[in-house]
């Protein structure tokens, strides 16, 4: 097991649920998508918050930055760091996606230093709030939200949280035209990731009959399986049953047997599940890593090769754009995620893997895919 990172809030079996490891992801990258999109917007704010001076935003780990850590962990490090002539300052970054709230909402732990009965703002540290449907955004410290919070229990969140008042922040929001074409972008990716994920769904509709007929699970999880559409059916099942194959390392290793110059997405979506399955469940030596770390980039450029100039991708005559669509958005997806986990656990073996510095950065053209499947999800 890895260690627990004293910096790192891990998640609850009851915040899981019934979802799997990769469901669960899903949900997570959300607000990745909105932080990483917002990066230049953020970084304009700041430099106009601190003229003058040399000033440069940054997400919390740099290059190594991952959206969702392994065992169900959220760093507590904060969302971005500005540095300002040199000095570092923490910056949280929040956003709203409806009206008519009657709270905005600020995780005490982001607020606050207790030691004892006395209770500090945090020093060095920024919010910023986007709040979507007004085009809105806000800049403020701790000291803000404790001057004007009510402390409080989030139901959703279960836990404590400083609740501003609505009549009360919404005094503070200024409007930005600028906001119109981030959050357009924001929600664009969002119904691309939306729809990709639709695939997972697909796939539990059409191996229903399987997951409901697992009677020898020692079975399964001992015997490799010789063909990819076996393979993908098994990791499949395995994922949704909680259960781990024995020699998962081998597996992996077998899997990336099956890639070659004549593919398919469909293959290829498949392949790159099981491959996200069985890694995200092992520790790889660097023999596996130096192979996987190949197959990835492999794996990434064949997916791009399929990309056709209206916005879909092909590489069948029988299959439909939106079907082959959805597999190549699906691969980018999960190959983009193995990569930056890749470069935040195995440093040193990943080094010549590009980090990624925006969700879906590896679409030729978002607009013209969004508009392709936008009524399709």
């Amino acid at each position: 097991m890895r260690k627990i990172d004293p910096k790192t809030t891990y998640a609850q079996s009851s915040d899981i649920k019934s979802r799997t490891y990769l469901e669960y992801r899903k949900d997570m990258k959300r607000k990745a998508i909105a932080e990483l999109e917002s990066l230049e917007w953020l970084e304009d704010k700041m430099k106009k918050l601190y003229p003058g001076k040399r000033v440069k935003v940054y997400k919390s780990g740099g290059d190594k930055f991952l959206w969702f850590l392994r065992q169900g962990g959220v760093t507590r490090e904060p969302d971005f760091i500005v540095e300002v002539n040199k000095k570092k300052l923490g910056l949280e970054f929040q956003y709203a996606e409806k009206e008519n709230l009657k709270f905005y909402d600020f995780k005490v732990s982001k607020v606050i230093n207790k030691k004892g009965e006395a209770i500090q703002p945090i020093q060095d540290k920024l919010f910023v709030y986007i709040h979507k449907p007004k085009l809105k955004y806000a800049i403020f410290k701790p000291s803000w939200l404790v001057r004007n919070g009510q402390y409080g229990m989030v139901e959703a969140w279960r836990s404590y949280a400083f609740r501003v008042p609505k009549e009360k922040f919404e005094k503070i929001l200024k409007y930005d035209d600028s906001l119109k074409t981030l959050c357009q972008r924001i929600d664009m990716k969002n119904i691309i990731l939306n729809f990709q994920h639709r695939l997972i769904e697909i796939n539990k509709e059409k191996l229903s009959y399987l997951l409901q007929s697992v009677i020898d699970e020692n079975k399964i999880v001992k015997i490799i399986p010789q063909d990819l559409e076996s393979f993908f059916k098994i990791c499949f099942i395995l994922d949704n049953i909680n259960k781990i194959p024995q020699n998962a390392n081998l597996w992996l290793i077998y899997l990336l047997t099956f890639i070659n110059e004549n593919i398919s997405l469909e293959d290829i979506s498949k392949v790159v599940y099981c491959i996200d399955f069985l890694y995200s469940k092992i520790r790889l030596q660097n023999n596996e890593l130096t192979q996987l770390v190949s197959k990835v980039k492999q794996l990434l450029e064949m997916v791009k090769g399929f990309y056709q100039g209206d916005g879909s991708y092909k590489s069948s005559s029988t299959l439909s754009p939106i079907d082959e669509t959805r597999y190549a958005l699906f691969s980018i997806n999960l190959l983009e995620d193995l990569i930056q986990d890749m470069i935040y656990y195995y440093p040193e073996s990943a080094k010549e893997l590009k980090p990624i510095n925006k969700i879906y950065e590896n679409v030729e053209s978002i607009d013209k895919t969004y508009n392709l499947i936008k009524d399709f999800t």
